[in-house]
């Protein structure tokens, strides 16, 4: 009997250490804790102050006073140490995938893999073409961007690209928000939640997006703080620069920061990481 029992005893504390539990809410009174936010994924550093190869003389609202730090990569961040990011303060990631109906960035499965495997919530943008429907491009996205849980909502980028050498194409601004609103629905129908959308100022104002309703935004603005120049227009994500310097990424780094309280935060991502 003595062995069996010892048997027992073995498999019942084997047992036990495989629970996943979170102790963080039993430290010691008095201990001194890191800043962080507990998400459904990750542990998340606070108000982070990044360096800035060139830095904006910022006013009242610089962009340390929010908690939430992101950043955006593409083809262009050749290697990143994720873990170190992650460790850093950046706490989200939006991943260049696609571009018109035909472009799959170089470096976007090596992206999106790496941030999984760090615990940093991410999601897929697309470039739009503006000499290809939209239907073809939310097509072409589709195709090559993963329907998977735990992501966060993708990312429609619209802005001008002023060094194209294949399209110069300005269209109507009626034709624009028509365009968006194809590409929109066809993600939200088929990954079941509405895309955010990136634009930057010029592209904001010259196609009336003042009045495209029913989205989130991702606002540029590198030299001012977007009520600045987008008024009181909503924004859920605002990219302060383009020129960053953050640990684990090699060169200028974007960086960005969601428009909410740590609160805020926890409560935005449990809706939408599923």
């Amino acid at each position: 009997m003595r062995p069996l029992l010892v048997l027992a005893f073995g498999l019942l504390l084997a047992a036990c250490t495989r629970i996943g539990y979170d102790f963080a809410d039993v430290a010691p009174a008095g201990s001194r804790q890191p800043q962080v936010l507990t998400s459904p994924q990750s542990d998340t550093v606070t108000h982070p102050r990044f360096g800035d190869r060139k830095p904006h003389p910022w006013g009242k609202r610089p962009p340390w006073s929010y908690a939430v730090h992101g950043t955006d990569v593409s083809r262009y961040q050749t290697s990143v140490d994720w873990q170190a990011a992650r460790a850093a303060g950046i706490s989200f990631v939006f991943i260049k995938a696609t571009e018109g109906g035909d472009r799959l960035d170089e470096r976007f499965h090596q992206h999106w893999r790496g941030a999984k495997a760090a615990g940093i919530p991410r999601s897929a943008y697309h470039f739009y073409y503006f000499c290809r429907p939209a239907r073809e491009q939310a097509e072409w996205f589709i195709r090559n961007v993963p329907r998977e849980a735990g992501t966060l909502p993708h990312v429609l980028d619209m802005e001008w690209n002023h060094t194209s050498p294949t399209c110069r194409l300005r269209p109507p601004a009626e034709t624009v928000r028509a365009e968006m609103r194809v590409f929109l629905d066809m993600l939200e129908r088929h990954y079941g939640k509405r895309p955010i959308v990136y634009t930057t100022i010029d592209f904001f104002d010259r196609n009336g997006l003042a009045e495209f309703k029913g989205n989130d935004w991702w606002l540029r603005s590198v030299a001012a703080h977007p009520d600045d120049l987008y008024g009181k227009h909503p924004f859920l994500f605002w990219q302060y620069t383009g020129t960053g310097e953050v640990p684990g990424i090699s060169g200028d780094a974007d960086i960005n920061v969601f428009n909410g309280t740590k609160a805020q935060w926890q409560a935005w991502l449990r809706r939408h990481l599923r």
